[in-house]
């Protein structure tokens, strides 16, 4: 299967840079390039590519309202933001707009490509800098609803495992802390993934901490 890529950046030598890279694989193909946010929207409706792999600073439309309004639609793409800057409040407000996977333009276009893939197969990413805060600190930030957000539909069995997902636990991890097999934890996210209309696992983890199922007083390690 070929994935269908969208370069949005303002800044040509990176879209180059990109595209020759993407040049040399197999599997992902460059279908269109904005140097703005409102090309990007419009491309993501006229291309239907797989991944939209978006600057946050652009001009016309930023990347984090390109990016919401990129995924409102039916058959959304996924996206993959890519910034030089890694400061908090890009990285909840590329996530809660619908990104599912965030990269610093510091690391080395090749983790770009694999990071592209990961996107494409249905998971998320966040640079190892992103990942260690964005657990710890989500509860901190002044986005966050003052009450709870009421999670319906779901057992008790599942809402302990989404608080897991919120502590950054894997499918293992979590089964070791439950008691249960790898393979009955990973129905169980499964599961919440169809019940709770989660993206990806970074969705998850944003559901269980608006939910308050993971407070300050459990912190991830």
């Amino acid at each position: 299967m070929t994935i269908r890529v969208v370069l949005a950046d303002d800044h040509p030598l990176i879209r180059a840079g990109l595209r020759l890279l993407i040049a040399n694989t197999e599997d992902i193909v460059v279908v269109g390039e904005a140097g703005t946010g409102t090309k990007a929207v419009q491309l993501a409706k006229d291309t239907r590519p797989d991944v939209i792999v978006m600057d946050i600073r652009m001009p016309d439309m930023d990347g984090i309202e390109a990016t919401r309004q990129a995924v409102a639609g039916t058959e959304a793409p996924r996206v993959l933001v890519l910034t030089m800057f890694d400061e908090d409040e890009h990285v909840y407000a590329a996530l809660r707009a619908g990104a599912s996977g965030f990269l610093i333009k510091d690391m080395a276009l090749e983790e770009t490509i694999t990071a592209i893939r990961v996107i494409a197969a249905g998971q998320s990413l966040t640079s190892p800098s992103v990942t260690r805060r964005l657990i710890a600190n989500f509860v901190s930030r002044p986005q966050r609803a003052s009450k709870p957000r009421e999670v319906k539909g779901i057992t008790q069995r599942e809402r302990e495992v989404l608080g897991l997902v919120g502590l950054g636990m894997s499918n293992n991890e979590i089964a070791t802390r439950l008691n249960i097999s790898a393979a009955t934890a990973k129905a169980h996210v499964a599961r919440l993934f169809t019940k709770l209309d989660a993206r990806d696992r970074v969705h998850l983890v944003i559901i269980a901490y608006e939910a308050g199922l993971v407070t300050p007083s459990h912190p991830t390690s």
